[in-house]
Order: structure tokens, then sequence, then C-alpha cells
């Protein structure tokens, strides 16, 4: 499936993320930027005696949640900060979140696959550093590492012991504007996302079924290519278009920096601005909104592969992260397909048997996106009669209120999804990344909760209408091929 490609793969079944709150179990609020001279956070309100003054940072934005503090940084290149200590976590996430993602490719150039490549390209030798350093360096402190590619962003997670954060921190701004990208480098890793797409496309009935859906999907809209890239633009790039993107998109004015576990806040900002505060900004310039909503138009693929029985991927439209209409589709999302006793599965794995599986699976894009439906048929039912099913449940949301019990019951499914994201400092980091980038604010992880308590019946019966029922299907089928 198409979700996130990387070393982290976080396929976003239908509530992936889904956020709300207990009503009286944690306080939550969300600030603006204060005034300088009405600050409450203490030490961190003026430079430190690492920095100097063109290089201090500035605070933007706070929140708390419960006993936790937020604070939002930008220093003078452009880079941004966001600390989420707690005293009682045993480690601390580092994570860099860089706003390029496949959506930031040069398509028409033949140069789709690069934001992913980068993901490996990344983890190679620097100027100051050999190839290979950045992981041993990070295994001999006891940290991990990860990395992750998507539409919108490319993600690098490390968690480490509390007293290793200046390792990760030097690490991290080492590689952001000191790779090497020797040929023999980028051959290699190349190599390596040949052999990846071959095996997660090219010999996979999800791969292969995702990229046909997405591709009829879109027709301007950079969402339209594949996260890994188009096999023959991986194999033809070149060095140079490599060291353009690097140059383009790896600079500290295009990275947030998110900092969630076990650390002084005062002396993280410290370790930040000394790592991080003399590097140059890029020119960059965000892309232009493109305001297609997909799917554009009915479209239909059915290609011959080695499964058991049908399998369909049938896709229709999605509000993006930080949209108003998301929280209500989120609360139809879980009932239509989080859990076994969710709409979809009981009609087509339960009761209906005609399916091995059914699920959905909706991203954290900053734009508008596609609600995808994955459905494994068992022999004896074509896709045809789970496409019929899928239309009846969506008209179903469409026309009726969803009684009291169950909208109830989906709002909870979404509060255990938050606190499970929120009980670790790395689970943390990723959610509040999710959401800086696909919905321009971490906040908006907050002001989530309270959006979901006052979903309706009636939000939802509007969504399912808006998004689903009113908007053309794509879909792509995969059938027993004929010698089976």
């Amino acid at each position: 499936m198409r979700a996130l490609i990387g070393s982290v793969s976080l396929l976003l079944p239908c509530a992936w993320y889904a956020i709300a709150l207990v009503c009286g179990v944690a306080s939550l609020t969300a600030c603006g930027t204060p005034s300088p001279s009405h600050s409450n956070l203490g030490p961190l309100n003026s430079p430190t005696s690492m920095t100097t003054s063109t290089q201090a940072p500035t605070r933007i934005d706070q929140a708390t949640l419960g006993e936790l503090q937020f604070s939002k940084w930008r220093l003078p290149n452009g880079l941004e900060v966001i600390l989420a200590p707690d005293a009682h976590a045993k480690a601390v996430a580092y994570t860099t979140w860089f706003r390029v993602g496949s959506r930031n490719e040069n398509e028409p150039a033949g140069e789709t696959g690069l934001a992913h490549l980068f993901e490996h390209l990344m983890f190679t030798q620097t100027a100051s550093a050999n190839d290979g350093d950045f992981d041993l360096r990070m295994e001999a402190a006891g940290g991990a590492s990860n990395a992750m590619t998507d539409v919108d962003f490319t993600a690098y997670i490390n968690v480490v012991p509390p007293t290793e954060l200046d390792l990760a921190a030097s690490l991290e701004a080492d590689r952001m504007h000191n790779l090497a990208l020797r040929p023999k480098q980028i051959e290699t890793e190349r190599q390596v996302v040949i052999e990846e797409r071959l095996a997660t496309v090219e010999d996979s009935v999800d791969g292969r079924l995702d990229e046909l859906i997405t591709a009829a999907a879109y027709r301007t809209h950079p969402y339209r290519w594949p996260v890994i890239g188009y096999m023959d633009h991986i194999k033809k790039v070149s060095q140079k278009a490599v060291q353009r993107f690097y140059k383009t998109h790896y600079a500290p004015n295009n990275a947030v920096i998110i900092v969630a576990g076990k650390f002084d806040p005062q002396a993280a900002l410290d370790t930040v601005v000394q790592r991080y505060g003399a590097l140059s900004p890029s020119p960059i310039q965000p892309p232009a909104a493109v305001t297609e909503q997909a799917p554009v138009a009915a479209h239909r693929d059915v290609i011959e592969w080695p499964v058991p029985a049908d399998k369909f991927a049938l896709a229709l439209g999605a509000p993006a992260l930080g949209h108003a209409d998301r929280p209500a589709f989120d609360v139809l999302d879980a009932i239509l397909s989080t859990g076994p006793s969710s709409r979809l599965n009981r009609a087509m794995v339960v009761d209906g048997e005609m399916a091995s599986s059914a699920d959905c699976q909706v991203g954290p894009t900053r734009e508008n996106g596609l609600y995808v439906f994955w459905v494994q048929m068992r022999k004896g039912h074509n896709a045809a009669a789970g496409e019929a099913v899928i239309a009846k449940l969506i008209k179903e949301l469409a026309t009726k209120p969803v009684p009291a019990d169950e909208l109830a019951r989906a709002k909870n499914k979404l509060q255990m999804d938050f606190w499970t994201g929120l009980a670790g400092s790395e689970g943390r980091a990723e959610q509040l990344g999710m959401y800086e980038i696909g919905s321009g604010s971490f906040k908006t992880l907050f002001s989530r909760a309270e959006q979901y308590e006052r979903v309706t019946a009636d939000d939802v019966m509007r969504v399912a209408n808006t998004y689903l029922l009113s908007r053309p299907a794509v879909v792509a089928v995969a059938t027993p091929t004929k010698t089976q």
C-alpha cells in the first residue's frame, strides 16, 4: 500500500492517528504566541550563553497537555524546533522532519523517487564522517534510527538515552548540510531502491494495485506518482539531479526538529542552536497548493495476478489532515472499518462471508487525498459483488443517521488510538510531526480532541455525501490468472 515508505513503514488503516480525549482525564489547552513581556516559560524566553545574538531562537508557539508542556521555536536560519519534555520518560526521541516528499519531485523531468532515495542516502558518507558511521555511533551509544518518506515529508527518527541528545543533534546537523553524495554511494543506494521496488511493486499485488489507483485518481496533483518513484526514473536519475535536490530541500528552513522524552528543554535548545545555528538556509519556496479533489473521474483497471480470488482496491475522496471535515471523516472511518465489529468487516467478512479481509486506508496528507478500500474476496465471489456491498454501506452512511451508541463506540476507539499513540516518546514525536507537517501546526493534534467530541450523526452523513457518495470511484482489480 502507498502510505509511508521506509524502515518505519506505518501503513495507514482507516483511523490511523485519529485522536480524542476522554473528558476529565487530562486538561488540554493550546496557546498562541505569547507577548515576550508576558511569557511564562522562564529561562527559555531569552537567548542562552551558548547563543550569539544572530543565532538566538524565538519562541513562536506553545501548548500544554495535562502536565506536559510543548514549545515551538524558530532559529534565524529558519530551522524550527518543537520541544516536548517529559520527566517520567526513559529515553529521548530526536526526530527531524523535512518538508519534502514525493510531491516535491520533478516528474516531467523524470525525477520521481528522489525523496525516497534520500531516505537511504542520508545514512551514507558525509564530508566529515565515513560511510556507515552514523549507524555505528548511534548503536554504540545505545540508540536506534529509522526513517520514512511520504508524499509531503521525509522524517528521520532517532531514539537515544537522555545523555546522548547532543550526539543525535551533531549527527543530524552533519548530514543536513554535509552529505558527500559521491557516484559510488548514489549507485549503491540506487540498486537497493531498485530491489525494494521490485519487492513492493513489481512483485506485489498490493503495490501494483496501489500504483494503478493513484495514477488514475489524479490528473494534475503531484500526489499522482508513487512515493518510491517509477522504475525507469530510479534507474536513470543523475548525480547532478541528486545534488540539486539535496541543496534545495535539505536546509534548516525546510525542516522541523521534534524532541520528545526525558531532557532539559533549556539544554536541548542550546544544543540545537550550537549544532545548527551556523547552517545557511536555502532559497526554497513552498510548493503552491493544488486544489484538485481526487478521484477526478471514474476509472477501472483489471489485471491478472496469482491470487486465490479477486483482490481489489477502491478509491474515493478524503479530506486533508488539517481540513475542517477531517474530524467527522475520522469518526465515519471508525464506524465503517475500524475493528471486527465495524460495518465493513461485518458485511464482508463476518456475516457476508464473501471476503477474507476488508480494510481502509487514509493518509495524513496536507491536501485532500484518497480513502481506499482494500478487499480480498473469497473463492466464488468476485470484485463486483464486493463493490456493491461497499456502495450500499456508503449510501446508508450518507442517508441514515448513525445510532447514538454506534457513534459513541467510534469516538471511544479514537480515544484509545490517541492515548496509545502518546504513550511513549517516539510515538509522541511522530504524532507531533505528522500534525505539524500534515495540518500546518502541531497544535491541531490537541484541538482535534474537542472536535471529535462535537461530531454529530448529521456531520457523519454530510462527509459521507461529500467525499464518498458524490465522488466517482477508481477501482483496480487483480483477478486470478487464467492458468490457475
